[in-house]
């Protein structure tokens, strides 16, 4: 009975998600994409149609514009700076909780994983009270530091699945060949895991370019990307934010 309603019920929703219903889904979210490149290369600083003349002339000044370059190093120093710090702190907590039971086990997921849960604007106003309280200046380093703690929960549990599915006896064998825990870390271990580790390094890179609350509480005189474009689009809304 229940197998039969399940059948029913998946016929009904195939019949609501048409091919159709997809693509129209594909049309929404992209064509706003599309629109942002397409008056990008209008000459006009009127982003309406129809279009006056096909120009490089916002890119050119976007690469000219000394502060937007600036921002964008910025956001590319953090990004990475949060990959490194997240990946270390990540693969590490992984290892620890997949390898160890310990009392606190549970709490100790919960503690690394709160941090990505809670809104940003929780998280950002509680890093900012910390570091206000130690004496710490915003600056790009607190910025920093936010970041790895609201990325690391993405290469934990990321690596923490991956870990999950690789048989135990993979490393048993290893070690009764007498490799060292170095040598099996490296060699059995480290390429069962690194599509693991691949896809948490983009999805932490990517978090953190985008990242704009928590940025917000903890950045200092220098801006990020994001903090810029948004900055640009409340004073004046020119091509160059669609470059």
């Amino acid at each position: 009975m229940a197998t039969t309603r399940l059948r029913k019920f998946g016929r009904a929703v195939s019949k609501v998600y048409s091919p159709g219903f997809g693509f129209l889904l594909l049309f929404v979210t992209y064509v706003p994409i599309v629109l942002v490149i397409i008056f990008s290369l209008n000459e006009s600083v009127i982003a309406a149609f129809p279009l006056e003349k096909f120009s490089l002339t916002w890119y050119q000044q976007l690469f000219q514009n000394r502060s937007i370059m600036l921002a964008f190093r910025n956001t590319m120093i953090i990004g990475i700076g949060a990959v490194a710090g997240s990946l270390a702190i990540g693969v590490t907590a992984a290892f620890l909780l997949h390898r160890y039971k310990f009392l606190f086990s549970s709490f100790f997921n919960i503690v690394i994983l709160l941090p990505f849960l809670l809104p940003g604007i929780f998280t950002g106003l509680a890093l900012l009270l910390f570091f206000s309280s130690v004496g710490i200046p915003k600056s790009l380093f607190t910025v920093f530091i936010g970041h790895v703690v609201f990325c690391t929960a993405v290469v934990f549990k990321t690596v923490l699945a991956r870990l999950m599915v690789v048989r135990k006896s993979l490393e048993e064998a290893s070690y009764d060949l007498g490799a060292s825990s170095t040598q099996t870390f490296f060699y059995v271990i480290l390429p069962n895991i690194r599509n693991a580790l691949l896809t948490g390094s983009l999805l932490a890179f990517v978090l953190s370019f985008d990242e704009t609350l928590i940025t917000f509480f903890l950045i200092g005189a220098q801006l990020t990307l994001p903090l810029k474009i948004w900055g640009m689009m409340r004073a004046k809304f020119t091509p160059q934010v669609h470059a």
